[in-house]
């Protein structure tokens, strides 16, 4: 029994010994120890190739790395680009501050004129009451005089229909109607009526003498 147990337990290590994991070959070095990426590999990663990369090994292992430093300056046009982003994104002191007192000055504008808007209307606020008061009052008036327009044209339907009817009836709806439209029009003719008797004495008063064409005559 011993046996079987102990090739059990043997197979149940191996088994929960985690596999060994893959490992890299070595780089390849050149003879000076630095390593070199090939070009004409195809399996060297194209980062290695780019000038970033290349700056790097020069950065680290100096003239050992077989980087040409001169080719690692920027050309013309990337100086330029280069110079461009910094003008934008990285602006001298001169525009900082120049730029800083433009905001403040627009700030300053900005508040000014809203304090002369707030003044603006405080002064007119005691106007702006009083209208508002006056608009109030003769909202309340109509609607007072609507309700005594319509107490007395429900008074004349009554007389008409008796008080035996009910208010709510189309008939005695219609009626109401019918009264309030009679009385709109009479309004309307008699307030036509004065304004052509104004316009008549108006043309029938003299006009007044000045000074100078009394003098005149």
């Amino acid at each position: 029994m011993a046996a079987p147990m102990e090739r059990a337990c043997s197979w149940l290590l191996r088994a929960a010994t985690p596999a060994r994991g893959y490992r890299a070959g070595p780089l390849k070095y050149s003879l000076g120890g630095v390593y070199q990426p090939d070009p004409d590999d195809p399996s060297t990663p194209k980062w290695q190739l780019q000038p970033a990369y290349k700056a790097k090994m020069f950065g680290r292992y100096g003239s050992a790395s077989g980087v040409d430093p001169a080719r690692l300056w920027p050309s013309p046009e990337q100086l330029r680009e280069m110079e461009a982003e910094e003008r934008e994104w990285y602006p001298g002191l001169r525009e900082m501050e120049a730029a800083l007192d433009e905001k403040e000055r627009e700030e300053k504008r900005q508040r000014v004129q809203r304090e002369k808007l707030i003044k603006a209307k405080m002064a007119k606020m005691p106007q702006l009451i009083a209208e508002w008061q006056q608009e109030k009052a003769a909202r309340k008036q109509q609607v007072k005089e609507e309700k005594a327009q319509r107490a007395r044209l429900v008074a004349k339907a009554h007389e008409h229909f008796g008080n035996k009817v009910n208010p709510s009836s189309p008939q005695f709806q219609e009626l109401v109607q019918e009264l309030d439209r009679k009385e709109r029009k009479e309004r309307k003719l008699l307030k036509k009526q004065q304004k052509e008797a104004a316009e008549q004495a108006a043309a029938k008063t003299p006009a007044p003498v000045s000074a100078g064409e009394d003098l005149a005559a």
